[in-house]
């Protein structure tokens, strides 16, 4: 028994490399655990969504869990990074609202769309596009993404909890007299003293006491049952190869196409190089080891996702969590996944975890992510705009891409304005250009 645990930890020493990066098998899985439990609202959200564009819904839960532990997995086993991936918000919503509800396309088709996207991603990632559009991103730029994405997670989690609410002021403080906000603000300061006193799985302990406090006090719904079959794929399934070859090879598909790729590739760019630099992954040049293998995961994820019945897989910021529980590798990222795979049997419980015990996970990541702000000279105004711009534009206009999008084309207007040309690459003035044109042409 004794022998087979050494051997065990031995292998999965020898495949994430544990102590090589100071963590150990307990604070991985604590952190996957941690992880999932921020993510699992996609499993009904996403259903919901695109049940909305006619989808069949169970079939939809089973390819957002399947393809959430693919996703994840790949990205533990290839790139060695704790970052889960899943069927992405927005780009489910564009899928569903757009593409069927407004054009006026089938569900099959806005697949397809996918699908394509996933291969292109796939020979992208080979040739190193991908990859050299992260490298020409600023430094400066980098450290801002990070805290943009932190503050963007902040105003999910407010905005989830009833916090912070639309108003007549645009947004306004919610009711604080709610029980279930309170309860959300009694869970933040929870979180909060065992993250000042560095208790080890400080948020999932939280979310664990809030879940309970919640279901006992009757405000949050108990699990209606622990155990469920399987729902069945096969309305979904493949069904993105069903598509006749004149709408494969029409403008609206290049449209489609075009614009799921610009999203998922900013929304994961961004959420690499946020997630990564809070987990101390960026080498001494402000670069990602191992991206060509994270992009690569990435890409794979939406292929088969595509195949499998959903919308674009994409790595998820919420991974930020995991990592503030003390995640530094793939296995928090397996361990994400494998629960994924397991709630296609145990929905009622993982489904069951209420907002109100996310919610303050999501605001205290967003502020250990506000760090990267103190890396910032904000005395040198072509560097300080441009930032600003990219972590406030996150959270206002609601997107990661148009964020990146409007600090990459600020830094470069300043830089080449003020003749500091030497700091600007060839390939962030292209990419500048096309997101101008972007704005012009399709909005």
């Amino acid at each position: 028994m004794q022998t087979t645990q050494s051997m065990n930890k031995g292998m999965l020493e020898k495949v994430f490399k544990l102590s090589e990066n100071n963590t150990n098998v307990k604070t991985e899985v604590i952190a996957g655990i941690t992880t999932f439990m921020t993510m699992a609202y996609i499993l009904v959200v996403n259903a919901n969504i695109l049940s909305d564009a006619g989808m069949d819904k169970g079939a939809v839960f089973a390819a957002t869990a399947i393809a959430a532990f693919i996703g994840s997995c790949a990205m533990g086993l290839l790139a060695n990074y704790p970052i889960a991936l899943a069927p992405g918000m927005g780009l489910n919503a564009f899928f569903a609202y757009t593409v069927v509800l407004s054009m006026g396309y089938s569900w099959q088709f806005a697949l397809c769309a996918v699908l394509i996207e996933g291969i292109i991603f796939i020979l992208l990632t080979i040739t190193n596009v991908r990859e050299k559009i992260i490298d020409c991103i600023p430094t400066v730029l980098k450290h801002a993404v990070t805290a943009g994405i932190g503050l963007f997670i902040a105003f999910i989690g407010l905005s989830n909890a009833g916090i912070v609410v639309n108003g007549a002021t645009i947004l306004s403080l919610g009711n604080l007299k709610d029980p279930l906000v309170l309860l959300t603000i009694f869970g933040l300061l929870l979180a909060a003293v065992l993250l000042a006193k560095n208790v080890k799985g400080a948020f999932l302990i939280g979310m664990l006491t809030i879940s309970a406090i919640g279901m006992i006090a009757g405000l949050v719904e108990l699990p209606k049952g622990i155990i469920s079959s399987a729902p069945s794929l096969k309305p979904v399934f493949l069904q993105a190869l069903s598509v006749p070859v004149d709408q494969i090879f029409s403008l609206d598909m290049v449209v489609v196409v075009f614009t799921f790729l610009f999203v998922d590739l900013f929304d994961t760019v961004g959420c690499l190089l946020g997630v990564a630099s809070k987990g101390n992954m960026l080498d001494e040049e402000g670069k990602l080891p191992k991206v060509k293998q994270a992009l690569f995961a990435d890409a794979i994820a939406t292929t088969i996702g595509a195949l499998l019945g959903t919308s674009t897989v994409t790595s998820y910021v919420e991974s930020a969590a995991g990592i503030g529980d003390g995640g530094r590798t793939g296995l928090t990222a397996v361990t994400t996944g494998f629960l994924f795979l397991l709630s296609l049997f145990f929905a009622p419980i993982f489904t069951a975890i209420p907002t109100q015990a996310t919610a303050p996970v999501l605001i205290l990541v967003g502020v250990m992510m506000a760090s990267s702000l103190t890396k910032i000279d904000f005395s040198d105004f072509t560097n300080a705009i441009p930032a600003f711009l990219t972590f406030a534009m996150m959270p206002l206009a609601y997107s990661i891409a148009d964020g990146i999008i409007f600090g990459m084309i600020s830094f470069t207007v300043l830089k080449i304005a003020t003749k500091r040309t030497k700091e600007v690459n060839v390939s962030l003035i292209v990419l500048s250009i096309l997101f101008v044109c972007k704005f012009a042409f399709l909005g």
